[in-house]
């Protein structure tokens, strides 16, 4: 067997056998004891819907995981690249063009296949637990939206990074590298103000105790910033959420209208000073530093992959081409991808127990940060007893308990520490 091939199968198989392991351990670790922190927020019958939620949502991604590793062997056993390569060229001229046509029958080949499976968990798993507010009309409009914009985007992006390896030499990776981190940071600022007002309706929050409570806040941070905004977030879903976006002065506080209808203003207040922490730790910037070097280290690697007959003959290809070199590079690169975002989400995990040991110290209100954290767990139907192997390898965020209990530990730390002044 071909080397490539060898490493590009296991590294599928194996990707996929980590996440059958993790959602099965998922499913047999959870509790039918309802943990003492929720009594009074999860009644019994809520609590056993949310587990049933859990397993039906782990097992629906179980199921379109195998879907999509098995399609993804077969396409490229049976020779699907070739195919597409050969109708691309029949359809275009030029490495560019062609490399254009070859990624728009891929991605849209994928966008249709996946489709069913996306209608299913909005249409019928979210409905059932009461989450979907999506209509038909709103659900093609995102779709149509988004894969408009990742045609413009994404192709402008990939057509000059496949130009630049064929024209820039042995440097090459080296112009890819800022061009993709200044296209990202470009992203990263007109956002707010052009991509995300297409899908969402963003206005000012209205006047009163909240705006007033979250703006004296930000006041005694010194925290500068564009505004605090509320989003239709129920147009889709009724679960709850909030974010910033922007940098800078430019920066805005986002708060769904679903939050801000179950959550008094302390939460709300202990919510965004939470995500405050988040800049004042200087998670952001760290963030994209560490996305950058990882963006570096990928385009050095791509180069060194780049028209590799061994690869190309692993798909099965007549011609060599820069732009599908591209796309089987990403195959090859699966389990660094993997461990990278193992470790990155460690960082994350790590990062929202000092948001929150921030949003503590600066509210002097933990216990409305533990009744914010305690509602939003039960209003999204959340896991209170995830598996460890889970938590390692796909939480960006802490499990909501042991989240609680740091709160806890901070607050006494905090009270002892006031005693000890006094």
């Amino acid at each position: 067997m071909n080397a490539h091939l060898a490493v590009v199968l296991a590294a599928l198989i194996g990707r996929y056998v980590l996440e059958l392991v993790s959602g099965r351990r998922n499913i047999r670790n959870i509790s039918e004891d309802l943990p003492a922190e929720f009594e009074g927020f999860y009644d019994s019958a809520k609590y056993r819907t949310s587990q049933q939620y859990l397993r039906e949502n782990t097992r629906f991604g179980l199921v379109e995981d195998t879907f999509d590793t098995v399609l993804s062997i077969g396409f490229i056993l049976l020779g699907g690249f070739n195919l597409v390569d050969t109708l691309a060229r029949g359809a275009a001229a030029g490495e560019v063009l062609t490399g254009l046509v070859f990624a728009g029958f891929l991605i849209l080949g994928a966008k249709v296949i996946g489709l069913p499976f996306d209608v299913y968990d909005t249409f019928v798993i979210e409905e059932k637990y009461g989450f979907n507010r999506t209509t038909p009309r709103t659900f093609v409009l995102d779709s149509v939206k988004a894969l408009i914009l990742n045609a413009i985007l994404g192709g402008a992006l990939f057509a000059l990074v496949v130009w630049l390896f064929d024209a820039a030499g042995p440097r090459a990776w080296l112009y890819c590298w800022g061009a993709v981190v200044a296209f990202e940071l470009v992203i990263m600022f007109i956002a707010p103000y052009v991509i995300l007002p297409l899908f969402n309706k963003f206005e000012p929050l209205d006047e009163g105790p909240l705006k007033t409570a979250i703006e004296d806040y930000a006041r005694s941070r010194g925290f500068a910033m564009k505004g605090v905004f509320t989003m239709d977030g129920s147009k889709r879903s009724s679960k709850t959420n909030a974010f910033f976006t922007g940098f800078g002065r430019s920066r805005r506080i986002v708060l769904f209208d679903t939050l801000i209808a179950k959550h008094t203003v302390e939460e709300l207040v202990a919510i965004v000073a939470h995500e405050m922490g988040h800049y004042e730790k200087k998670h952001i910037p760290k963030a994209i530093l560490r996305a950058t070097a990882a963006s570096g280290i990928t385009f050095y690697l791509l180069s060194l992959f780049i028209k590799n007959p061994g690869l190309f003959e692993a798909f099965r290809m007549e011609h060599i081409s820069t732009y599908a070199s591209l796309f089987f590079f990403g195959f090859l690169y699966t389990p660094i991808a993997v461990a990278l975002g193992i470790f990155e989400r460690a960082l994350s995990r790590r990062a929202e127990y000092e948001a929150d040991a921030h949003a503590v110290a600066t509210t002097g209100d933990p216990e409305a940060l533990v009744l914010a954290l305690k509602k939003l767990t039960v209003e999204n139907l959340g896991n209170l007893t995830p598996a460890p192997l889970t938590v390692f390898l796909s939480y960006s965020h802490p499990p909501v308990l042991e989240r609680i209990a740091a709160i806890g530990a901070r607050a006494a730390e905090s009270g002892a520490a006031s005693t000890a002044r006094a």
